[in-house]
Formats: structure tokens, sequence, C-alpha cells
């Protein structure tokens, strides 16, 4: 089975509720249970990580246990150097 790893970035565990009417109604949770369902329709394995933490994010793709990885950087795309 195919193994997807979704990594979140900073700020997206606050989707829902930091400024809805730019950033919509859904939460995180709900976009996961989302891509949870679509997974299983397709027979893949799907795994979840957010943090707003630059290093923890790292080392979570640093344990290579995934075969394919969708990062939705958040608030690294202003000031990460990693």
């Amino acid at each position: 089975m195919t193994a997807i790893l979704v990594l979140q970035g900073p700020n997206l565990n606050l989707l829902g509720t930091r400024e809805p009417e730019i950033y919509g109604h859904e939460s995180l949770d709900q976009i996961h249970a989302g891509l949870a369902v679509r997974a299983a329709e397709l027979g893949l394995g799907i795994d979840f990580f957010q943090s707003n933490h630059e290093g923890a994010l790292i080392d979570r793709l640093h344990r290579r246990d995934f075969d394919i990885a969708v990062v939705n950087a958040g608030g690294l795309t202003h000031t990460s150097v990693a």
C-alpha cells in the first residue's frame, strides 16, 4: 500500500477559527477527515502531522516512513530557512 504523509506547517491548526472569512470555516481535523475518506477509497495509507515548530516538521520528514509527502507549508512560506 502506498503511504502518504500530509505535513501541515505553522498556523494551520487555526483553520476554521482564525479569520474564517479569509481562510474558511473548515477545521484542520475536518480537512484531514475528508482526505482520510478519499485515501481509503483509493486504497492509500495516509498519516497527518502538523506542527508550529520547523524542527518538528523536519524531524517528521526524517522518519522516512512514507512513499509520498504532501507539504502545506503554512507560515513556513514567510520565514523558513530550512
